[in-house]
């Protein structure tokens, strides 16, 4: 019997043996299982760290991206103003160059047009200091004219002065004024006997004195004008002052020999013009009224070249008009 139960000592010992080795492989199990979950565990930890980093990382990175992008997006915006800016001052500035360009071809027109008004004036500028050059020197010929004309006026007074015969001569033309009334018998133009005997007294000096030596240069014309008053047809007082004017004038040319020497006579006929106006120019008294008697008169005057001068003078200024206005057209 001790051999049986030695032989099942042996065996439980055996399996217990067995039973502490499993124990002790599973507790190793175990123990590596432990070990490895906390590996496991602690990777995972960790995994779940660098996976949440990354994470923040990536989401760092994203906003980082997103304002880079935004900033981008912006930068693009404005590149893109600044790109329209760009192309529309493009466009101004083409449109300035073909402005200026145009402005230039103007101006090339406007210098080329100077150039032409300059010449023309500088043409025009010496046709006019010709034209001033001789209007200075016709002028200075009219101021010695109408010198001449007051000393003939006063040369005048002075020899009816001196002989005593008392006349009215104006002082402005040198008028001599003859009363019809006197000269004529109403509605008459034959010269009276009194009427002879004043021409016989006034015309030798008046004549006498235009047919100088010193005047006669600038003498033009001696004029017999006659005149009647308002009363009565005109055709008819024309005819009548004229013919009292031609009496006057030819009594004068029938007395001429007697004061005047052969070369004076015939410049007289050269100078002597006779005129009738009719009723032109009555003669008014202080109411403004027509004083017929002495509308009824003869006036004796002479002219001198400054009236011609002037006349030409008149002329070349009428010539300057016109020559300005053929250029400003």
């Amino acid at each position: 019997m001790r051999r049986r139960k030695k032989s099942d000592d042996q065996g439980f010992n055996v399996w217990r043996s067995y039973s502490d080795m499993m124990a002790g492989v599973l507790l190793l199990f175990v123990l590596i299982m432990c070990v490895t979950l906390f590996q496991a565990q602690k990777s995972y930890d960790e995994s779940v760290k660098e996976r949440d980093e990354k994470i923040a990382m990536q989401e760092q990175y994203t906003l980082e991206i997103l304002a880079q992008q935004n900033e981008l997006d912006e930068k693009e915006g404005e590149l893109q103003s600044q790109t329209e800016q760009i192309q529309s001052q493009d466009e101004k500035l083409k449109d300035q160059e073909q402005l200026l360009a145009a402005l230039a071809a103007q101006l090339q027109d406007q210098e080329k047009t100077l150039k032409e008004q300059a010449a023309t004036l500088s043409a025009q500028q010496t046709d006019l200091d010709e034209k001033t050059a001789l209007l200075a020197d016709q002028q200075a010929q009219i101021d010695q004219i109408v010198g001449v004309k007051a000393e003939v006026i006063e040369a005048l007074r002075n020899e009816f002065a001196a002989s005593n015969v008392n006349v009215d001569i104006d002082s402005q033309t040198g008028a001599l004024t003859l009363d019809a009334n006197v000269m004529f018998d109403y509605d008459q133009y034959e010269l009276t006997d009194e009427g002879k005997a004043v021409l016989e007294q006034i015309l030798p000096i008046y004549c006498q004195v235009l047919l100088q030596g010193d005047y006669t240069q600038y003498l033009a014309e001696i004029i017999i004008d006659g005149y009647t008053d308002t009363d009565g047809d005109y055709s008819y007082n024309l005819y009548l002052s004229q013919m009292r004017s031609l009496a006057v004038a030819q009594y004068l040319l029938d007395i001429q020999g007697n004061f005047l020497s052969a070369e004076q006579s015939q410049e007289l006929q050269d100078y002597l013009t006779v005129n009738g106006h009719s009723m032109a120019n009555p003669i008014l008294d202080a109411q403004g009224n027509v004083d017929k008697d002495a509308s009824r008169r003869v006036e004796v005057k002479f002219r001198l070249k400054d009236d011609e001068m002037i006349q030409e003078l008149n002329q070349i200024m009428s010539g300057d008009e016109a020559a300005a206005a053929a250029g400003e057209n």
